[in-house]
């Protein structure tokens, strides 16, 4: 189950750097708001999942699947540069992700 909040926490965290993009701080309270929940439910997440995971492991993926996912978020969706050097590097990040979940218990 520990997994399953983990990728819950990581998925949040993707949604969460997503809406950032939106906060106007004086007119816009909706993305706002949405931050805060996603900040808060993938924090949650976590926590369960390091009742289960060891903590170093769960953190790293946690934030492997945050950065990797929020980078192909930015290429897709607000089309950021794709460049050979960033695709090598984002599947390295995406396989230390996948190594430490095959590494651990």
């Amino acid at each position: 189950m520990g997994w399953i909040f983990l990728a819950l926490a990581g998925i949040a965290e993707i949604a969460m750097t997503t809406v950032m993009r939106y906060i106007d701080w004086s007119l816009k309270p909706l993305p706002i708001i949405a931050f805060l929940a996603l900040t808060n439910f993938s924090f949650a997440c976590l926590a369960l999942a390091v009742q289960t995971i060891p903590m170093g492991t769960a953190y790293a993926i946690w934030v492997g699947i945050g950065a990797a996912g929020t980078a192909i978020i930015g290429i897709l969706w607000y089309g950021e540069p794709v460049t050979t050097l960033r695709i090598i590097f984002l599947m390295l990040l995406i396989a230390s992700v996948a190594g430490l979940k095959l590494v651990s218990d």
